[in-house]
């Protein structure tokens, strides 16, 4: 491992898909974070980017969308080539309560699976909502079953599971299942259903938010949401802040700073 401005610059050991436009990147070397933190994955010469770390410990890795030129080129990146990492930034998921109901929609189920993990082997009852667009999407399913979650699928179109959304399937279970506690990663829009439905029921809950960051550290402003920064008072945030925020599912900054709609 090599340590360059406080860069950890380590190897690529396998890059595998997990669906059409969704890879996971297994680095060399180690890395404890706590679900629900990122780093800020540096791909020389392209670009700077925050990433949820999806394995944390030895042989980490992260779970990324393929998107921009940034992760085009993470994904095009062989073994043995070197990827900066910085971090890992922010407040995580704080396992509470034993009876669970976990939700992660889309690429969010990336940090979402590793407290899966953590939670099962704390022997705590997990009902985990695993939604995505189409069937080809899904995240992770195989890795829930296997660490012990009932695992409960919501796909848009139908071909697997659930038809609609994630939040829906969540609404249903947070009745059916009984949760004491909820967990939720994914699109805003998701967040913003499943705070409503949780504070109708005073069921306490945990969201982790994606906002866009470039510093990572709460200097450069670009993921501000209602005056907190979200890359380092979250990204993870209780219900009780949740509901406070009235740009949550609303308004964002793009890139270029600008106010646009969720």
């Amino acid at each position: 491992m090599l340590t360059l401005a406080g860069i950890r610059l380590l190897s690529v050991r396998k890059n595998s898909s997990e669906t059409a436009s969704v890879k996971t990147v297994r680095l060399g070397g180690e890395l404890e974070a706590v679900p629900g933190q990122f780093v800020m994955v540096w791909v020389p010469g392209k670009d700077e980017f925050p990433m949820s770390v999806s394995y944390p410990g030895s042989n980490f890795g992260i779970t990324y969308q393929v998107l921009g030129e940034g992760t085009r080129a993470l994904a095009e990146m062989a073994n043995g080539k070197k990827v900066g990492i910085r971090g890992p930034y922010g407040r995580g998921f704080s396992i509470k309560g034993r009876k669970l109901l976990m939700i992660g929609g889309g690429v969010g189920m990336a940090p979402i699976a590793p407290l899966v993990d953590i939670a099962r082997a704390k022997r705590l009852s997990v009902d985990l909502v695993i939604g995505a667009k189409t069937s080809d999407d899904l995240l992770f399913e195989r890795r829930a079953t296997r660490a012990g979650a009932k695992v409960h699928i919501s796909t848009d179109d139908g071909t697997k599971g659930f038809k609609g959304f994630a939040s829906e399937l969540a609404t249903e279970l947070l009745d059916s299942a009984g949760p004491d506690h909820v967990f939720a990663c994914g699109p805003e829009k998701m967040i913003v259903k499943i705070v409503a439905a949780a504070s109708r029921r005073k069921i306490p809950m945990q969201a982790s938010l994606e906002r866009h960051m470039k510093c990572g550290i709460g200097i450069c402003d670009s993921c501000a949401l209602d005056g907190v920064h979200v890359c380092k008072e979250g990204p993870v945030f209780p219900l009780e802040e949740l509901r406070k925020f009235g740009d949550l599912g609303v308004t964002k900054l793009d890139p270029a700073g600008r106010r646009v709609p969720v």
